[in-house]
């Protein structure tokens, strides 16, 4: 069963066309991630999907209904959206931020209720920030502060996460942090989990689906093993990549590569 599907989307910026035809399934109650070389339409199609980004023509269905028909109150109990190095307002506290989250099951400007709060402590303790929710958020560190972002994105209650590069300007353990912290949202809460994935390896590691995107077109989809492989990386990258099995977890690992030689005709 799908939680996302498009059907013959194309997506233009002007007269540029970035996405063509595409006819997408993300499967439910998964981590997909999406990978692709800088440029080839992968968050163009995440920005689409959220309704950030109008596509040209085509059509995108959440749970099976068209998004087209949906309000946006509504939708955003369906789907929550964590943009690439989102920014808060100088001087906003985690619990303030966090509270965001609650305004789709809200009547207009109406305080927080009881219910409100308990999300919002709880999405701060499954986050592990439970303690920093007086801190501001510019205080944090850079791994705290995507945790703050993502317990916002939990207090909405949604079953489908929509995220662009959550481990952007992270150092590695900061990135195995957050990573650590979806997979455990997806196993323990059922969450629908869609990223895009700068960094391969991690894509590979943490997904349960894959999709390989080049010039907006889909390149490759399925498991981590069927989208990493040496043909797969070439054609999305134009790398010669040397991929191997990791013992530890039975994913696929791209150890090393060089780039593919270009003869260009004079």
């Amino acid at each position: 069963m799908n939680c996302i599907q498009t059907n013959n989307l194309n997506i233009s910026y002007g007269k540029l066309n970035i996405v063509e035809g595409l006819d997408l399934n993300i499967p439910k109650g998964k981590i997909t991630t999406i990978i692709g070389a800088n440029g080839c339409g992968k968050s163009t199609i995440l920005k689409t999907i959220a309704r950030i980004l109008k596509p040209q023509s085509g059509s995108i269905y959440i749970d099976g209904k068209d998004l087209n028909n949906q309000k946006s109150k509504e939708l955003a109990k369906i789907m929550a959206v964590l943009p690439q190095s989102p920014k808060a307002p100088k001087g906003l506290t985690v619990e303030e931020l966090v509270s965001y989250g609650r305004f789709p099951h809200k009547n207009g400007f109406g305080t927080l209720s009881k219910k409100d709060k308990d999300i919002i402590d709880w999405s701060l303790e499954k986050t592990g920030i439970l303690e920093f929710k007086e801190r501001a958020i510019d205080s944090l560190s850079g791994g705290q502060r995507q945790r703050a972002w993502i317990a916002m994105a939990l207090a909405q209650e949604t079953e489908i996460l929509l995220l662009d590069e959550p481990t952007t300007y992270l150092d590695l353990a900061h990135q195995l942090e957050i990573l650590k912290l979806l997979e455990k949202l997806n196993k323990t809460e059922h969450r629908s989990i869609i990223m895009v994935i700068h960094e391969i390896n991690n894509a590979a590691r943490f997904a349960d689906y894959m999709l390989g995107i080049k010039n907006g077109k889909i390149i490759c989809e399925g498991t981590p093993h069927e989208v990493m492989t040496k043909e797969n990386l070439k054609e999305i990258f134009n790398i010669d990549a040397y991929v191997i099995n990791d013992p530890r977890n039975d994913k696929p690992v791209c150890v090393t590569y060089d780039m593919v030689v270009l003869f260009f005709k004079k």
